[in-house]
């Protein structure tokens, strides 16, 4: 079964060159957690699919159970929900995706600049101690650029995961996972399981 890091560098030695990146975001990303901040989540296209598809692996269950802590289980049933609920809810992390609310992002298309769809978000949802996850294969996509913009001057943590050298994010997120890879399917393919295994050691900071 596919589990984490060194499962990773296993499968794909190639990725050896971004370990230390990679576990540098687990890290900041987890700590983020701890200190209740949330991680956004910005990325185009397929890069947009893949914000969804982190948020959904933190939100819920990954590769555990997460059934509720008893204290958090505890204060549900004093305020009257029902055991039958309780058990079927899992502990999440809180990860947002700033892509996908249509009313939203056609509302900044029309009345902002398209540009703006994600820094807009970041800039009315992030705080300091917040963690944005920047995805663009070529690391040059205008609209993340100033979603990284804004969210570096709001004192949020910046992480970049690209390819083809990693481009403007690459250079200047706090912390960049650029895939060996030009080709944009190819570098897309090394994401999925560099935000897999960084989604799981997240996860085993938190749960069993």
């Amino acid at each position: 079964m596919y589990l984490g890091i060194p499962e990773l560098m296993e499968h794909y030695p190639e990725l050896g060159s971004v370990e230390k990146e990679i576990k540098y975001a687990v890290e900041r990303i987890a700590a983020g957690f701890r200190k209740g901040g949330k991680l956004l989540l910005c990325g185009n296209g397929g890069s947009a699919s893949d914000c969804q598809h982190i948020a959904g692996e933190l939100i819920k269950g990954f590769a555990s159970k997460r059934k509720p802590g008893e204290s958090r289980r505890r204060e549900l049933e004093k305020k009257g929900v029902a055991c039958k609920i309780i058990d079927g809810l899992q502990e999440g992390l809180p990860a947002i995706p700033l892509i996908g609310a249509d009313a939203l992002c056609t509302a900044v298309l029309n009345d902002m600049a398209p540009s703006l769809i994600f820094a807009q978000q970041v800039y009315a949802l992030g705080k300091a101690g917040d963690v944005l996850w920047a995805i663009s294969t070529s690391g040059n996509a205008e609209n993340v650029i100033n979603a990284v913009k804004v969210a570096k001057a709001m004192g949020l943590f910046t992480i970049a995961l690209s390819g083809k050298g990693g481009g403007w994010s690459g250079k200047n997120c706090d912390c960049a996972i650029i895939a060996p890879a030009d080709e944009t399917y190819r570098v897309q393919e090394y994401h999925l399981p560099i935000y897999h295994a960084i989604c799981r050691e997240v996860e085993r900071k938190f749960f069993l």
